[in-house]
C-alpha cells in the first residue's frame, strides 16, 4: 500500500524528540547566515541572491535530468530582477517560465498558494503542452486518460514501477486539503518541519501530468522564505538535493511506501537543509571575493570591453584566457585585445602565465 491509501492520510505524524535537536541545530545555522548577508549590505545581498537563484533554477532541472544553459538562466534571471551583468543572451520559453515560478514562489512567499496559482506556475513550466512525444494538460490537475500517473525507471518494456499516485478523480479533494493546510497557521509547526511536509504531500499528491518534482521544490522553497521572512535566498536546496539525488529518489519512494510516521524523511530533509546552508559558505566567499576585487580596482578607468571581459573572468570563464579568446568574448580585433591586455596588466589586473608566443595567456589577480 502507498500512504494515500492508508486510513490515517493525510494526518502525518513524527516523533518531535528526535527532531528536536537537528532542528534546533539548522534553525541556528539559518540565522546565522542570515545575519551574515544582513551584515553585508545591499549591493553583496542581491549578488548573492542572484547566484543563488541561478545555482537553484538550474539544479532543479538537473534532479528531472533537463540540463538548462547557464548564460540563457542568468540573463533570463536579470531580466526579470532589472540586474545588470552586461550583455544578456536570448534565452527561450522554457528557461523564462521557470524562472518566473520561482521568483513567483519566493518573492511573494506571502500570497496565498491557490489551485489557480499552481495551474500558472505548471503552465510557465511546459509552455509547449508537451513532454517528451506526449501531449499533456496543462494549467489544469492530470486526466489520467492514458493510464494512472506512475513514476518508472529502466528500457521500454522492462520498466519498473516506484511508485503509482492516487487517481485523478481524487484530486480536487486531496489538493483541497494540502492548499488549506498550507495556508493555514499553526504556531506549534516549525515552518522547517512544514516546508519538509509540504515537499513530500504534493509530491505523493502528484497532481500534474509533469513538473511535480519541480514544483514541490518550489513549494518548499516558498515555505523556507516564509520560515525567514525573505524573498531572498541565499542558499540552494535544489543544489543539495541534485548532489543527493539517488538518497532523494530512495527517501520519497521508502516513505511513500511506509506509514504515516514520515520521521525518516524529515530527518533527512532537515539534515540535507543544513548541508545546503554550509555549501552555502563556499558561495558566499566567492561573492565577497568578487566585491573586494571590483572595490580594488574602482579608480582604474575600464572600457565596456574590458568590463565585460572581466565580469566573465570572474563568472568562471573556463580555460585561459589568450589574445584570441578575449577578441571572441569582446568582439574586437586581436590588435584591440592586445591593448586591452596589456592595459589591464599594466595595471596589475591581470598576470601573465609562463607561457610565450601565441600560447601566451592571463587570469586575474586576486591579491
Amino acid at each position: 500500500m502507498y500512504i494515500y491509501e492508508l486510513p490515517e492520510w493525510p494526518r502525518f505524524t513524527w516523533n518531535s524528540e528526535r527532531l528536536a535537536a537537528p532542528l534546533a541545530d539548522v534553525r541556528h545555522r539559518q540565522g546565522r547566515l542570515i545575519g551574515r548577508m544582513e551584515a553585508l549590505g545591499f549591493s553583496l545581498r542581491q549578488d548573492a541572491a542572484f547566484q543563488t537563484l541561478t545555482t537553484d533554477v538550474l539544479k532543479t532541472s538537473e534532479i528531472e535530468g533537463e540540463h538548462l544553459d547557464v548564460a540563457q538562466v542568468r540573463s533570463s534571471i536579470a531580466r526579470h530582477l532589472g540586474i545588470d551583468i552586461g550583455a544578456l543572451t536570448r534565452s527561450d520559453r522554457n528557461v523564462d517560465g521557470i524562472v518566473e515560478m520561482m521568483l513567483d514562489a519566493t518573492g511573494q512567499y506571502d500570497a496565498p498558494l491557490t489551485a489557480e496559482r499552481l495551474f500558472e506556475w505548471h503552465a510557465l513550466l511546459v509552455p509547449d503542452a508537451r513532454s517528451g512525444f506526449h501531449i499533456i494538460r496543462t494549467g489544469a490537475w492530470r486526466d489520467d486518460r492514458n493510464g494512472p500517473m506512475q513514476v518508472v525507471s529502466g528500457p521500454l518494456g522492462n520498466e519498473q514501477v516506484h511508485y503509482e499516485a492516487p487517481q485523478a478523480k481524487l484530486l480536487d479533494e486531496e489538493m483541497g486539503q494540502f492548499l488549506t493546510w498550507f495556508d493555514s497557521s499553526d504556531a506549534a509547526l516549525d515552518p522547517v518541519t512544514k516546508a519538509g511536509l509540504a515537499h513530500l504531500w504534493f509530491v505523493t499528491i502528484h497532481p500534474f501530468d509533469d513538473g511535480n518534482g519541480r514544483i514541490a521544490r518550489a513549494i518548499a522553497d516558498m515555505a523556507l522564505s516564509r520560515s525567514e521572512h525573505s524573498a531572498q535566498r541565499f542558499y540552494s536546496m535544489s543544489a543539495q538535493i541534485r548532489n543527493e539525488r539517488s538518497t532523494y529518489y530512495g527517501m520519497l519512494e521508502k516513505t511513500q511506501h511506509g506509514t504515516m510516521d514520515v520521521t525518516f524523511w524529515l530527518e533527512w530533509f532537515i539534515a540535507c537543509l543544513g548541508r545546503a546552508i554550509d555549501n552555502a559558505q563556499s558561495a558566499l566567499a566567492s561573492v565577497i571575493s568578487t566585491a573586494r576585487f571590483w572595490e580594488a580596482i574602482q579608480g582604474i578607468p575600464l572600457s565596456e570591453r574590458q568590463t565585460l571581459v572581466l565580469k566573465r573572468l570572474l563568472d568562471g570563464f573556463e580555460g585561459k584566457l589568450t589574445t584570441s579568446k578575449y577578441a571572441k568574448l569582446a568582439k574586437c580585433s586581436e590588435d584591440t585585445a592586445l591593448r586591452d591586455i596589456t592595459y589591464l596588466a599594466g595595471h596589475g589586473i591581470l598576470v601573465r602565465g609562463s607561457e610565450r608566443g601565441r600560447s601566451t595567456s592571463y587570469a586575474l589577480r586576486f591579491d
